[in-house]
């Protein structure tokens, strides 16, 4: 198995990968981690590409603080009015810098900032570009003991708050993979959805039971996320020869790992290969083996629920023996929402997109791609013909309803570019309620 270790190296980091953390804190519970300017995303990767940005801070109620960044193109005058604000959520083991990784004409924040839109960037807790916590330290157990119930509840939660009282406006969600869940989850809460616009959702996840990827499969069967406790982890580093060696054993005449990423994504066909060096300058970021627990117990229950801690703490912590489920169907029927998904995604697979829609009150907008994976929404060379156009015509549509003082189906996101506006919104009605 010496053959894998080249390559599942840089394949791991990037989407596998649950990295330990790098020396974010030094010294006592006081020394707050604070990235440098020139540390940050806005001066890492975004502002080198011409566009304007802003970092922002946002504690959350268990006192973790998180990174936004506002972004908006280097042509837009800032002393007019901005745009509707529109939040980007990241996916599981990625941060802010997801969404910009690309080329500036195919990464979906740099496309959405030349459109007029006012951009925030999500950073969940853990994320290289977060600030740690008021008192933990990253190497303490007490700081990785969350999963994505945390995110959606806290830091979503808390930065929708923080953007809805910076604008003055409801936000339009877009999330990708974990992005979606942590957005379904939320928007079944009304203190929550009620900061929502509408929302976009890349690879939607509420069900995992169909999951189809063979190493995750493996991982799933061979009960990982029992083994890295019993090591004693909380934070998981794939970078590790522990775990190095533990993930060539999975691999080792069970799963054929020689098409990595393939083995726990499904085939994806387009996503730009020849960027993996950049990838891997920012990738991966940590997450928690409670929050990997978490999305395997999904996987082997087929739940949509809060955190499955066994019957005795469940009682103790919900008053029942099983967790609550997040009911899909109290997400308002009134919430406009877009999903875009692939026919080769083994991890949003196309039986478990369908119960998500049947739990819906509502019918999303629905872009299929047959031979789109997991991976192509996000970085696909050709992401913005593809996906991101029929995202922000559907966008530009339901603007035009909602400027209009009415609703009409569900659609949604700035005011730009009116002629094709109008083009859009013409086409909506010549097919009777749907857009192309």
């Amino acid at each position: 198995m010496a053959y894998l270790r080249p390559l599942l190296q840089p394949l791991l980091t990037l989407f596998l990968s649950f990295s330990l953390s790098d020396g974010y804190f030094t010294g006592n519970s006081s020394d707050l981690r604070r990235l440098s300017a020139t540390d940050s995303l806005c001066a890492q990767i975004i502002e080198p590409n011409g566009y304007s940005c802003t970092e922002h801070s946002v504690e959350t109620k268990d006192g973790y603080i998180l990174a936004l960044q506002r972004v908006s193109s280097g042509s837009v005058d800032l002393r007019v009015q901005r745009g509707h604000p529109v939040l980007l959520q990241h996916g599981l083991f990625m941060g802010g810098d997801a969404w910009f990784l690309d080329s500036t004409e195919q990464s979906l924040g740099f496309i959405l900032a030349d459109q007029g839109f006012d951009v925030w960037v999500a950073n969940v807790r853990g994320t290289r570009w977060s600030h740690g916590h008021v008192s933990l330290l990253e190497t303490e157990k007490e700081f990785w003991e969350w999963s994505w119930q945390e995110l959606a509840l806290y830091d979503l939660a808390e930065m929708l708050h923080y953007i809805k009282t910076a604008t003055g406006s409801k936000v339009y969600m877009v999330g990708h993979s974990q992005g979606t869940i942590m957005s379904l989850a939320a928007f079944t809460q009304p203190d929550i959805v009620e900061m929502v616009e509408a929302a976009a959702l890349l690879c939607p996840i509420s069900y995992l039971d169909h999951v189809t990827a063979p190493l995750v499969l493996r991982m799933v069967a061979m009960h990982l996320d029992q083994m890295v406790l019993a090591l004693g982890l909380h934070q998981l580093n794939f970078r590790s020869d522990v775990l190095i060696n533990l993930v060539e054993s999975l691999c080792d005449g069970h799963v054929d790992c020689s098409d990595f990423l393939a083995s726990i994504t499904g085939p994806n066909c387009c996503y730009n290969k020849t960027r993996l060096n950049y990838f891997l300058e920012y990738e991966p970021h940590p997450s928690s083996v409670k929050n990997l627990r978490h999305l395997f117990q999904m996987i082997r229950k087929g739940t949509f629920s809060q955190y499955d801690y066994g019957i005795l703490q469940n009682l103790l912590k919900y008053g029942q023996l099983k967790p609550p489920a997040f009911d899909l169907s109290n997400i308002p029927k009134s919430l406009p929402l877009w999903m875009g998904y692939g026919g080769t995604d083994e991890l949003a697979d196309l039986t478990d997109v369908q119960h998500t829609l049947d739990e819906l009150p509502s019918k999303p907008e629905l872009l299929y791609l047959e031979n789109y994976g997991h991976i192509d929404f996000l970085l696909s060379v050709k992401a913005n013909r593809d996906v991101y156009d029929h995202m922000i015509r559907n966008v530009a549509a339901f603007l035009i309803v909602i400027s209009a003082g009415f609703t009409l189906g569900n659609w949604f996101l700035p005011k730009f570019n009116h002629s094709a506006v109008m083009e859009v919104e013409a086409s909506h009605f010549d097919r009777g309620g749907k857009l192309g």
